[in-house]
């Protein structure tokens, strides 16, 4: 099971540690303000009202253990420098860090930050997705709480045909196309080179290892794809 912190419980930042713990993941929920922490308590793994800043409230806490860190720290802009400093300095594997400029994304990756979010153009649900899906290719927002998603069919479909797997009955998701890749003659030559192909899938057609699933459902529902 992944283990995240998030950090900052913001708008953005409670409802990515509700959709992390929805997904399945422990879900560590840290802020200074015992308002925000609070509400928590009873829909992550441990909510905290701690300073992320402090590296041995950090530790003590077991936050240096986690898989990942998000900073969703948004105005304080020194508060999330600090943190994604802090988190790196106490061995947290990899930080994300939410930047509401380029020019601070710029500074927040010269202090240690993996990864960034712009929160303008990336959704909470989006980022829950990247982070509990590994093998996640793409992702578009259909509606309210609805999503298209691109996948590498997870091991556990691979060889199987739609109509064994019955994703929509017991998944509540829809496979709308497989893109495949596959070996295309080269005119008379005898060199071959690679391409994707796209299927509309039957109920019969056989998934294969490393077919790129195009997938529609709830985020919810979604988030309950085999990780493997």
């Amino acid at each position: 099971m992944p283990r995240f912190a998030v950090i900052g419980l913001g708008r953005f930042g409670t409802k990515l540690a509700q959709e992390l713990t929805a997904a399945g993941a422990e879900v560590i929920a840290v802020d200074r303000d015992r308002e925000l922490a609070e509400p928590l308590r009873d829909a992550v793994t441990l909510a905290l009202v701690l300073d992320a800043t402090d590296d041995a409230a950090l530790v003590a806490q077991g936050i240096d253990q986690v898989d990942c860190a998000i900073v969703g720290i948004g105005q304080d802009f020194e508060a999330a420098a600090l943190a994604t400093a802090t988190l790196k300095a106490v061995g947290v594997p990899r930080v994300i860090s939410r930047a509401l400029t380029e020019v601070r994304g710029k500074i927040l990756r010269k202090i240690g930050a993996d990864d960034l979010v712009y929160p303008e153009g990336e959704s909470a649900t989006r980022w829950a997705h990247r982070l509990t899906l590994p093998h996640l290719r793409d992702y578009v927002e259909l509606g309210e709480g609805h999503s298209l998603v691109q996948v590498t069919a997870p091991s556990a479909f691979c060889d199987k045909t739609p109509a064994l797997l019955q994703l929509r009955q017991k998944f509540g998701i829809n496979l709308v196309a497989i893109k495949r890749m596959v070996s295309v003659q080269k005119g008379a030559e005898t060199s071959s080179a690679e391409k994707h192909i796209i299927t509309i899938p039957h109920a019969d057609t056989t998934i294969h290892p490393n077919d790129i699933l195009v997938l529609v459902g709830s985020d919810e529902a979604i988030s309950k794809l085999p990780h493997d």
